[in-house]
């Protein structure tokens, strides 16, 4: 009965770190301005080969 105890806890410990990842993801995310998101996704299509644009 007591291991049940520790995997359900590590597995409690493994949903809150990956919720605070998510988080902290989102968080960097939100942080770009409008014009940074723009001029970043434009740096990305100028780096793609011809065949690869639409």
């Amino acid at each position: 009965m007591r291991w049940w105890k520790i995997i359900g806890l590590a597995g409690a410990a493994g949903v809150a770190a990956t919720g605070v990842a998510i988080a902290r993801a989102e968080r960097r995310r939100r942080a770009y301005t409008p014009e940074e998101i723009r001029t970043r996704l434009r740096e990305r299509i100028a780096d793609q080969p011809e065949g690869r644009r639409s």
